[in-house]
């Protein structure tokens, strides 16, 4: 009997779905193999925010990061496969898109914008009970 898939949640955030890029960044993890098993687009609430990044809410960045991810609009997706969180976490690359390393998602298509907040286009989830996690703020309905 195999183990069944490991799921991650990935959001690409406001500038990746304002730039056009959701198509791109979708047709990336799915050509790694990776299948796309919900997907929504949505501008998140401070209340969703808070819930994902609730290690986040004490620091001082926090306050930029809510206005920069309730900006526009988010695409959330629940992404399957195996070892698909050491997949995806390659795929993105490093958090600064300016030494994201070429042929990651950051590094060919994110850069730094001289903004408060760190747009670099996607979220992954770092760990399964994060995703786990994760998943159940987004995508409740999963339960």
């Amino acid at each position: 009997m195999t183990a069944s898939p490991s799921r991650i949640l990935i959001l690409i955030k406001p500038d990746g779905v304002r730039r056009r890029l959701t198509g791109e960044i979708l047709r990336r993890i799915e050509a790694k193999g990776y299948a796309l098993t919900a997907l929504k687009l949505l501008t998140p609430t401070e209340e969703v925010l808070a819930a994902h990044y609730v290690e986040h809410v004490e620091r001082p960045f926090y306050p930029g990061l809510v206005e920069y991810m309730t900006s526009g609009p988010v695409v959330a997706a629940v992404v399957e496969g195996d070892r698909v969180i050491e997949g995806c976490r390659s795929l993105m690359g490093t958090t600064d898109p300016t030494t994201a390393a070429p042929g990651t998602i950051r590094g060919d298509l994110a850069r730094d914008w001289g903004t408060d907040a760190m747009e670099n286009l996607i979220h992954g989830s770092d760990c399964e009970s994060s995703a786990a996690r994760e998943i159940s703020i987004w995508f409740p309905e999963l339960g």
